[in-house]
C-alpha cells in the first residue's frame, strides 16, 4: 500500500526520475542519484531482490514496485495515478541507465502523453564504459541485445556490416560462442572487444581480430557488452599512390599509354591499378 500521497520534498519537483545505477561496483553511484532515491516515495525497479542490494547499502527505504517485461503494461496506469497525485517516482534498472534495453519505455511515453515531467539522473552506462576502453571510433551504433532468430540476425547484421561505425551489442555469455560464426561472416576484417564483469573485481576485456575469434571459455558468465570496431583500413602507406609516384606519372603521361604506366608504376608494388588509372585519366583530362 502506498502511503503519503502528497509530496513533502519541496526542494525537488514532482515527476518521474530516471536514475542510473552502478553496472557492477556499487560505489559507482552518484551523490545526486542517492539523494533522489532517498526522496522518492516509490522506486520502480526490475527485480526487487537485485535492487535491494544497492538500496540497503545506502539505507534507502523507499517503497518498491517490480516492473519487468511481463507486467510493464499492467503497471502503467497505477504508476501514472501515483504521479498525478504528486508523488516523486524513480525508475531504475538492475544495472546502468534505465530504459536502455530495459523496461520503462511504455511508462516514459505515457508520461509524455500526460505532460508529466521526466527528469534524467545520469550515471553509469555499460555501453559508454565499453566503448571508452575499446580504442575504436567514438562514432557508434548501439544495437542492444543480439538478435535471436536467424532471419533477424541475417537481416540486421547485413545492414550493420555496411556501417563504418563502432557497433555495440549486449550478448549473454551462454550465447557468445553461438554467435561467433555470424560475427565472422558479417564483420570480417574488424576488431572486437568482449567486456565482462565491468567495474567488478574480476572485470576483463578480451580483445581479438574477429577473423581469429574462437572463444570457448566456459567460465564466462553473465551479460557481456561487445564492441565491434569500425571498418579497418588495411592499406599500407606503401600501397597508396604517393607524391613521388605522382611525379613519375606526370613525366610519363605524354609518352606512354595508361596501361604501360600502370605496369611501370606498379612494378614491385601493390598499388591499386584502379587508383593509378584514375590518376592518369585525371591528368589526361587536364591536358
Amino acid at each position: 500500500m502506498i502511503t503519503n500521497l502528497k509530496s513533502s520534498n519541496n526542494e525537488i519537483k514532482n515527476g518521474l526520475y530516471l536514475v542510473s545505477t552502478p553496472i557492477g561496483n556499487l560505489n559507482d553511484i552518484t551523490f545526486r542519484a542517492i539523494e533522489i532515491l532517498k526522496k522518492s516515495h516509490v522506486i520502480v525497479c526490475e527485480d526487487t531482490r537485485v535492487s535491494k542490494v544497492l538500496l540497503n547499502k545506502y539505507k534507502i527505504k523507499s517503497e518498491l514496485i517490480s516492473n519487468h517485461k511481463f507486467n510493464e503494461k499492467k503497471n502503467v496506469s497505477k504508476i501514472l495515478d501515483l504521479l498525478k497525485n504528486g508523488l516523486i517516482i524513480s525508475i531504475i534498472s538492475d544495472a546502468g541507465t534505465p530504459v536502455i534495453s530495459d523496461p520503462g519505455a511504455i511508462l516514459i511515453n505515457k508520461c509524455i502523453e500526460n505532460k508529466i515531467d521526466i527528469i534524467p539522473i545520469p550515471g553509469p552506462s555499460s555501453v559508454l564504459t565499453a566503448l571508452s576502453v575499446s580504442g575504436f571510433s567514438d562514432k557508434f551504433f548501439f544495437y542492444g541485445f543480439f538478435p535471436e532468430s536467424k532471419k533477424k540476425i541475417d537481416n540486421d547484421l547485413d545492414d550493420l556490416s555496411k556501417l563504418d561505425y563502432s557497433i555495440i551489442f549486449f550478448i549473454s555469455a551462454k550465447k557468445i560462442n553461438k554467435v561467433i560464426p555470424y560475427l565472422k561472416e558479417y564483420f570480417t576484417g574488424r576488431k572486437i572487444i568482449i567486456c565482462k564483469e565491468m567495474t567488478k573485481f574480476y572485470e576483463e576485456f578480451l580483445r581479438f581480430e574477429i577473423d581469429d575469434l574462437n572463444l570457448k571459455n566456459s567460465e564466462i558468465k553473465g551479460e557481456l557488452t561487445v564492441v565491434i570496431s569500425e571498418k579497418i583500413n588495411n592499406k599500407k602507406k606503401a600501397d597508396i599512390l604517393n607524391e613521388f609516384d605522382k611525379k613519375i606519372i606526370n613525366k610519363m603521361i605524354n609518352k606512354f599509354s595508361i596501361k604501360e604506366i600502370i605496369s611501370l608504376v606498379n612494378y614491385n608494388k601493390k598499388i591499386s591499378k584502379k587508383e593509378i588509372y584514375n590518376y592518369c585519366v585525371k591528368l589526361k583530362n587536364e591536358i
